[in-house]
């Protein structure tokens, strides 16, 4: 049976995600009322996840996952507010360390949580499943690879990612030389309310110039953006360099919206210009029909290695439709991207 610590400065908080857990046939082998004592329960009862949660007084959230990854390294599920402080609190939480978040219906005691208990114990079951030492700590500084070379033109980079994402997506974006002239769509699992931070952060860690996708919007070469939360990100049109983006709320896939494959296979077949399909850590199959479709296509696909994937589900599924070209590790894959579009002459 999987063994829990949940720490949270609510009891009410504590009593309720505890329910849910033992309901869910999950052992809460200890409760913590802060960091500090998450770290000893931690330390003291070696459990399989940890749910934890930002705000808390005398050690937060943040401090105690760094703490737990340097003392004894556990896979952190991070249980945030739904708010602007709460996605930057939960951001910094997962350059930490943690593997995934879960954010909290209505504010940090919330009333609702109950209702989503379901995806509370599905997230708990997908943490203990990831390698909590990876990936490790992203640099913030940008440090883009050696941009003398030459390229092909217009090209357009799709990358998908799920648990234990956000840390390699930074770390990848980051890498890229604005030279090389990407049209880059990111889809990220991520709630709504969480992508737009998400976006602002990958802006001041890389070259490019990075936002939140809107519907009808319109991209170029030196321009990213990240899928909204709740909606599905289509290529709705290609030309002149330029990518029309789609934003719509059909049926959630594979259980997500946004969805990679949704956004992989729209690219596959409206681009007309070298494109690149990569997906990267992450619990699932998303972005497995996806990576065929852009190698139907013509385009170029690479994936995540296991070794550096905090969850190998996505990029193992991809791996085995026989699509994929390449197989890289997080810190490879900046030049492996770039490798897919060198002008040999």
């Amino acid at each position: 049976m999987t063994r829990a610590v949940v720490v949270d400065d609510s009891h009410f908080m504590r009593t309720v995600i505890s329910d849910i857990l033992e309901d869910g046939g999950i052992e809460v082998v200890a409760e913590a009322n802060d960091g500090e004592e998450g770290v000893e329960a931690v330390r003291t009862h070696d459990p399989d996840v940890v749910t934890m949660d930002v705000e808390m007084p005398r050690m937060d959230g943040i401090e105690a996952v760094e703490e737990i990854m340097a003392t004894n390294p556990t896979p952190v599920l991070m249980l945030s507010a739904h708010t602007e402080d709460g996605a930057e609190a939960t951001f910094e939480a997962l350059e930490k360390g943690a593997v995934d978040f879960l954010a909290k219906p209505g504010g940090e005691v919330s009333t609702e949580i109950s209702a989503h208990g379901e995806a509370l114990v599905e997230k708990v079951k997908s943490a203990t499943q990831a390698d909590p030492s990876s990936v490790d700590e992203v640099d913030t500084t940008t440090g883009s690879i050696d941009a003398d070379h030459g390229y092909v033109e217009n090209p357009t980079l799709v990358v998908g990612a799920s648990t234990g994402g956000p840390r390699v997506v930074e770390r990848v974006l980051s890498s890229l030389p604005v030279e090389a002239d990407f049209r880059v769509l990111v889809v990220q699992h991520m709630p709504d309310g969480f992508t737009g931070r998400f976006a602002e952060r990958l802006d001041g860690r890389s070259e490019y110039d990075v936002r939140e996708a809107e519907d009808g919007m319109r991209i170029a070469g030196g321009e990213a953006v990240v899928a909204k939360g709740d909606y599905h990100m289509e290529v709705a049109g290609y030309g002149k360099g330029r990518i029309r983006l789609r934003l719509q709320q059909e049926e959630a896939l594979h259980g997500v919206r946004p969805a990679i494959d949704v956004t992989m296979e729209t690219a596959a077949d409206k681009i007309g210009g070298p494109l690149t399909g990569v997906v990267l850590t992450g619990m699932g199959s998303d972005g497995a029909e996806g990576i065929k479709a852009i190698k139907d296509a013509g385009g170029a696909t690479l994936a995540q290695d296991e070794e550096s994937s905090s969850v190998f589900g996505i990029p193992a599924r991809a791996i085995e439709t026989g699509c994929v070209d390449h197989v890289h590790s997080a810190d490879e894959m900046g030049k492996a991207i770039l490798d897919t579009i060198r002008d040999n002459g």
